[in-house]
């Protein structure tokens, strides 16, 4: 009986290793990243929010560009605007509600490739409660192809979502509804 608990336990042990075999997994670091949102206002200007708290992992595949697994974290209570004003309402209940839902995340799990550095991850982004599915289109300073020789790779994405969809419908006369997210995030091999 302790023989066949064994094989088992060996049996899960290979099929896990073989899921996760060729990649390589990396640490968001946290001091090399951040994320900005922008939308319209007053239809003549716009306003931006930073969020410097971003946190997170990611596994890239060298040998397979579309298995990918990103997990990007964003606290948003520690978001900041021009002026004190907006970075009050956008912390309210109104926004991100961020005494509620203390953090944004977006999970991307396949990418595809235009070419050696650029391409799109196809994900689901998750604020204020409501997640909705979103394309990240990214630029690595290294090609994912050199993923796993140790060094660190930047990945820049951009996207664009409308607000409304996640439960931020107020002020629509003077805010726009598409608000455009850009990520920077700084990979450093995990180990």
């Amino acid at each position: 009986m302790q023989v066949a608990r064994c094989s088992v336990v060996l049996s899960i042990a290979a099929l896990v290793g073989a899921a996760t075999a060729g990649t390589t997994s990396y640490m968001v670091d946290t001091a090399g990243s951040n994320v900005s949102a922008k939308v319209a206002f007053l239809a003549i200007g716009s306003k931006t929010a930073d969020f410097p708290d971003v946190s997170g992992s990611a596994r890239l595949s060298p040998t397979d560009p579309q298995r990918v697994d990103l997990d990007i974290k964003i606290d948003a209570r520690t978001l900041t605007a021009s002026d004190k004003t907006t970075q009050n309402r956008l912390k309210g209940e109104k926004f991100f509600w961020v005494e509620k839902y203390p953090m944004v995340r977006f999970l991307g799990s396949r990418m595809v490739l235009t070419d050696e550095r650029t391409g799109t991850v196809q994900g689901s982004l998750t604020a204020r409660g409501v997640t909705r599915p979103v394309t990240l289109t990214v630029a690595f300073d290294t090609p994912p192809a050199d993923a796993g020789l140790g060094a660190a790779i930047t990945l820049t994405g951009e996207a664009t979502i409308d607000r409304r969809e996640f439960g931020m419908k107020s002020y629509s006369l003077i805010v726009g509804r598409t608000v455009n997210i850009t990520l920077k995030a700084r990979l450093r091999p995990a180990g």
